[in-house]
C-alpha cells in the first residue's frame, strides 16, 4: 500500500504498511541501496518498490538523500551547541534570526525551542579559536541577549532519522 492520510483526514499523519516501514528503515540506514536490493529486503518486486519510494518522496516522508561526512577529516574538529536567547519573541524577530542562521554555513541546525532559551543551534567549528569567533559573531547579532555554548567532548551515538517500528 502507498502512504495515505489517516482516518481523521489529516494530511500530516500518514498511514504506512509493513512494507513502507521496511523500505523507510532500509533507506534510512543506507540511502545508496539499489532499488533491486531494497525490493528484495521488502519482499516485493522492483517496480512496485520504486513506486512506493516515489510515493514516500511525494508525501514528503522521504525528504532527501545525504552523505554522512566525517567533520574532523574535513577540518571541523569542534562541535558546539548554542542556546540563544533573544530580546523579543515577535514573529519578525524570530524569522529574521532564522534567516540569518541559514546564511551561516557553520550553523548546521537551528531549532526554535521552548524553555531555557529561544533557539538551539548546532555549530561546527575548525578549532576553539573559530568557536570563539562564532560565539562573538552570534552574541553581536541583532536581538541576541544571551548565548550559552556547550562544547561536545565526544559523541557515542549519532543516528539519522527516527525510529521506525515494523508495525504501525
Amino acid at each position: 500500500m502507498s502512504p495515505k492520510d489517516d482516518d481523521t483526514g489529516s494530511s500530516r499523519r500518514i498511514k504506512l504498511d509493513k512494507v513502507d516501514r521496511r523500505i523507510l528503515r532500509d533507506l534510512q540506514d543506507n540511502g545508496r541501496m539499489t532499488n533491486v536490493d531494497l525490493a528484495k529486503r521488502a519482499q516485493i518486486s522492483a517496480p512496485p518498490c520504486l513506486r512506493r519510494v516515489r510515493a514516500l518522496e511525494d508525501a514528503g516522508i522521504i525528504k532527501g538523500y545525504h552523505a554522512d561526512v566525517d567533520a574532523e577529516r574535513l577540518g571541523y574538529e569542534v562541535l558546539v551547541f548554542a542556546l540563544v536567547g533573544l530580546d523579543s519573541q515577535a514573529e519578525a524577530v524570530l524569522t529574521a534570526f532564522e534567516a540569518k542562521m541559514r546564511e551561516w554555513p557553520e550553523v548546521r541546525e537551528c531549532h526554535m525551542v521552548r524553555g531555557a532559551g529561544d533557539f538551539l543551534l548546532k555549530i561546527v567549528c575548525r578549532n576553539t579559536a573559530h568557536e570563539n569567533e562564532m560565539t562573538t559573531k552570534l552574541t553581536s547579532s541583532p536581538h541576541v541577549v544571551t548565548v550559552q555554548t556547550i562544547q561536545v567532548i565526544r559523541t557515542d551515538k549519532k543516528l539519522p532519522g527516527v525510529p521506525i517500528a515494523a508495525e504501525g
